[in-house]
C-alpha cells in the first residue's frame, strides 16, 4: 500500500503483494445470480459516464442513459445546468422518452402528464379529480445525481457517494492538461457482444496481450513490460504508461515502411542519422519530444500548449472503474465503455468512441501518425504497417485508414454479426479484441478453467476483481 510511484495515492501495479489474493471464479462470467449482486451492490453506487456535454448545448437539449433495469434522463437546464431523472413517470411508471432530443419539456406517452425541465409535473388532465390534491407543482420526477468532468457527463444512483471529483481522483489531476472538452467525438459506434462484461476489464487491464493479438501496436507504442510504469489507484482506477516509441524486442522488415519514421519525418527530424534500430527507437523517441515543442506552433497543433513533455510522447491507458478505458494521447483519445446486458450475463454492450482534435482551430483532424489529414480523422487505434494475422491484409499508414470527418457524430448502433456488421473497423485494435469474445465465453464457463495464474504485469486484473468484491461485500473500496 505504500509503494509509491508517481502519483502519491499510487501503489505499484506489477506488486501483487499490495493485494489480497481473492479467488476470480468463474462464476462470475455467466451466473445470473452475480450479475444481480452487481446491479443491486455495484452498479447503482458507482458514478457511470452517460456522454458528452456538447450533446446537450441548449436548455432543453437531453439524453437518455440505459443501464440494465433503468432509465435515466439527463437535461439541460434553463440555468445552463445539468440535472438528471429517473426516465419513469411519477404518475404510473411510463417511460417518458426512448432516445436522445430537445424540448421545452416531458410529455408522459400514457396518460398525458408534462414535466418541466427542473422535473416538476406542470399539468395533467383533469387536474382536479385528485382527491389528495393537484400533482401540479407538487409532484416531482425522482431525481439522480449528475456531474460533469472536462467535458463528461456523469450521473449515480447513490445518494451517498462521494463527489464525483473525489470518486475519480487522482485521475483528473493526471490529465488535466489534456482538456477533453475541447476534443470532437469524430466516431461513436455499438455494438451488442456475447461475453460477459467483465471479459473487457480484464482484458484493458493488462497489455500482456498487445503483441500477439494487435501485432501492429508495438511499432510505435513500446510493450515491453520492464520499461512501462504500472499504477493503481483508489477505488479501482488503475493504468499502464508507455513510451511512444517502438518496442526493441519487435522489429519490421527492413523493406516495409516503419510507422515510426513516418512519424519522426513528419516533424522534420532526419531519420538517415540513426545508425541502428536502437538508436531510432530511444534516440528517435527524445529528438521527438524536442521536435513537437518547437514547431507545434506552426502547424498549428494548440492543444499542446499545456502538454508536458512527457505528455507529448507517452501513451497512457487508464481504467476507470468499473467499465472505462482511456488511451489518451497528445492527438486525441480513444475511450471505451462496456456495459451488462440487462438479462443475459453472457452479452454485453461496448462503445467505442474515436475523439481528436482540431487543428489550428479548423476542421482539420489529426491522424494517428501525426500527419494532417485535410479536414478527417482516422482512428487513433487503426492499423500501421504490418500484417494481420487472421487476414494476411497489409495495415497501411494510420493516416490513411477508415478516414472520418472530424465533426461531433451520434451514436451508430451496429448489428455485430460476427464481425460482418463492423467491416471498416476490421483493422481497427478493437475489432481484434472483439474477436476473442466467442473463445472468451466458452473458456470462461469450461470445466478446465482453474483460478487465474497472472504475471506480474497482470495485476491490475486482479485488483479490479477484488474492487468489485469489495462493492459486492458492501465494504468501502480501498
Amino acid at each position: 500500500m505504500d509503494k509509491i510511484i508517481k502519483d502519491p495515492s499510487a501503489m505499484d501495479g506489477k506488486d501483487s503483494s499490495n493485494l489480497r489474493g481473492d479467488p476470480i471464479t468463474n462464476d462470475r462470467y455467466f451466473c445470473k445470480d452475480f450479475m444481480a449482486k452487481e446491479w443491486e451492490h455495484m452498479w447503482t453506487k458507482v458514478w457511470l459516464l452517460a456522454g458528452r456535454e456538447v450533446q446537450i448545448k441548449e436548455p432543453g437539449d437531453y439524453l437518455v442513459h440505459d443501464l440494465m433495469k433503468e432509465s435515466v434522463i439527463i437535461v439541460r437546464q434553463k440555468d445552463g445546468s445539468i440535472r438528471g431523472f429517473y426516465n419513469s413517470c411519477a404518475h404510473r411508471g411510463q417511460r417518458l422518452v426512448e432516445c436522445n432530443s430537445s424540448q421545452d419539456s416531458f410529455r408522459c406517452p400514457y396518460h398525458d402528464w408534462q414535466y418541466g425541465l427542473n422535473g416538476e409535473v406542470i399539468g395533467c388532465p383533469d387536474e382536479d379529480d385528485y382527491p389528495q390534491g393537484s400533482p401540479v407543482g407538487k409532484i416531482k420526477l425522482v431525481e439522480v445525481r449528475v456531474d460533469t468532468w472536462d467535458g463528461f457527463i456523469f450521473y449515480t444512483m447513490n445518494d451517498e457517494a462521494p463527489e464525483l471529483l473525489e470518486y475519480l481522483d487522482p485521475i483528473t489531476e493526471i490529465y488535466k492538461n489534456h482538456n477533453f472538452k475541447d476534443q470532437i467525438r469524430a466516431q461513436w459506434v455499438r455494438v451488442e457482444l456475447d461475453v460477459n462484461w467483465k471479459f473487457f476489464c480484464d482484458n484493458f487491464n493488462e497489455s500482456y496481450h498487445t503483441r500477439f493479438v494487435h501485432p501492429q501496436v508495438p511499432s510505435v507504442i513500446d510493450q515491453d513490460h520492464f520499461t512501462s510504469r504500472y499504477e493503481i489507484f483508489p477505488k479501482g482506477h488503475a493504468r499502464i504508461i508507455q513510451m511512444g516509441r517502438p518496442s526493441l524486442r519487435d522489429r519490421i522488415k527492413e523493406d516495409e515502411v516503419h510507422p515510426f519514421k513516418m512519424i519522426l519525418e513528419d516533424w522534420g527530424i532526419d531519420v538517415g542519422k540513426y545508425p541502428d534500430y536502437e538508436t531510432l527507437s530511444e534516440q528517435g523517441w527524445i529528438d521527438l519530444k524536442k521536435a513537437k515543442r518547437k514547431l507545434y506552433k506552426e502547424k498549428g497543433y494548440h492543444h499542446y500548449e499545456n502538454l508536458t513533455d512527457e505528455e507529448l510522447t507517452e501513451s497512457p491507458f487508464q481504467f476507470v472503474f468499473p467499465n472505462i478505458a482511456m488511451g489518451v494521447q497528445a492527438d486525441g483519445c480513444i475511450l471505451l465503455n462496456w456495459f451488462p446486458h440487462p438479462t443475459d450475463p453472457e452479452k454485453c454492450f461496448f462503445d467505442l468512441w474515436d475523439m481528436g482534435y482540431p487543428i489550428g482551430g479548423s476542421a482539420k483532424g489529426i491522424g494517428k501518425t501525426g500527419r494532417d489529414t485535410d479536414q478527417e480523422f482516422t482512428s487513433t487505434s487503426a492499423g500501421i504497417g504490418k500484417k494481420d494475422r487472421d487476414t494476411d491484409q497489409e495495415f497501411i499508414s494510420r493516416t490513411k485508414v477508415n478516414p472520418v470527418k472530424l465533426q461531433e457524430v451520434e451514436l451508430d448502433f451496429r448489428d455485430y454479426d460476427n464481425g460482418k456488421g463492423v467491416e471498416d473497423l476490421w483493422d481497427h485494435v478493437v475489432y481484434q479484441d472483439w474477436k476473442l469474445t466467442d473463445g472468451a465465453r466458452l473458456g470462461l464457463r469450461s470445466k478446465g478453467y482453474q483460478e487465474p495464474y497472472l504475471a506480474a504485469q497482470e495485476t491490475r486484473v486482479r485488483y479490479f476483481h477484488e474492487t468489485l468484491h469489495d462493492y459486492l461485500n458492501s465494504k468501502p473500496p480501498r
